[in-house]
């Protein structure tokens, strides 16, 4: 996969908003079938081994929460939010919004180890592995769409079922 596309991804995630500015995320590109071999031996192991799919994808990307920025533990304390994990997503969905204006497919994971993707990536103790999105080119098929809710999603004025 062409990494000036996945560098516009990480472009459009970099300019995501969060809160208080921190910007709490980095993303790990792994594109090296080793390392995306060893990443997926660490993470998609035991009880996450359904997961194991993704490593067929030609890039993984692991998205790291920063731990130790002031702001998110005094906010988190304050709230009960975690809003790293709100910034997070943002940036991730800028990401993916990204990948699809390029052609590109993605699929957001959230069943993994988060540790044995810290360790197979040697991230550093004051970082987090919170999510991890499959990146690739689509193949259609269409017979896989599933149906999407559509009015129950919304209401106006004053929360309705």
């Amino acid at each position: 996969m062409e990494r000036e596309k996945l560098n516009q991804c990480v472009e459009a995630a970099r300019l995501a908003p969060s809160a208080g500015n921190v910007q709490p995320w980095r993303f790990c590109i792994v594109d090296d079938p080793a390392t995306k071999e060893r990443l997926a031996r660490h993470a998609f192991s035991g009880i996450y081994g359904a997961t194991r799919w993704a490593a067929k994808a030609p890039v993984l990307v692991v998205i790291f929460a920063q731990l130790d920025v002031l702001a998110n533990r005094l906010g988190s304390q304050m709230t009960g939010i975690h809003y790293y994990l709100i910034d997070i997503g943002i940036a991730g969905e800028h990401f993916v919004l990204q990948a699809q204006e390029l052609g590109l497919a993605s699929c957001w994971i959230g069943w993994f180890l988060p540790r044995g993707a810290k360790k197979a990536l040697r991230a550093p103790a004051s970082h987090r592995a919170v999510a991890m999105l499959a990146i690739g080119y689509p193949q259609h098929n269409h017979a896989r769409e599933r149906k999407r809710k559509q009015n129950e999603v919304h209401s106006y004025n004053e929360f309705t079922r």
